[in-house]
């Protein structure tokens, strides 16, 4: 039970940053820092950040669904909850080493601390179902 309250939260989590994500262009301007004389780059930029958003959206619910659906077994959870977890470990590092949200102290830490516990949800959850404490 307790890895499925885990999935929930993170999963969650993840998909409420998909969403906001798809926002984020246009809340924080992105395109003014692109060349108007390269409308190609503008373009490329607006179609990663969809396959960015939509992609933790997917992440998201697909762990929620695997985690509490009832016609999965343990290896598409682990494979699942595997590239869940690498992802979000990459989003920790990348925090580290180079921060968003550097301007200001409290949005730089609040974004790692909640990257941690999103990844720490996922990777416990991991644990629990490769030793069998969970879903299947």
């Amino acid at each position: 039970m307790l890895s499925r309250i885990l999935v929930m939260v993170a999963g969650l989590v993840t998909i409420a940053f998909g969403i906001w994500h798809f926002f984020v262009p246009k809340a924080w301007n992105w395109y003014s820092y692109v060349d108007a004389a390269a409308p190609e780059l503008i373009i490329a930029v607006r179609a990663i950040n969809v396959f960015f958003s939509l992609s933790l959206v997917l992440f998201g619910l697909m762990n929620i669904f695997l985690a509490f659906g009832n016609r999965s077994g343990k290896y598409s959870h682990v494979v699942v909850l595997s590239a869940t977890c690498v992802l979000w470990l990459v989003r920790v590092i990348f925090q580290i080493i180079h921060p968003q949200g550097s301007a200001s102290p409290t949005l730089q830490y609040g974004m790692l601390s909640v990257f941690i516990a999103v990844f720490l949800c996922y990777f416990v959850s991991l644990g629990l179902v490769v030793l069998n404490k969970s879903f299947v």
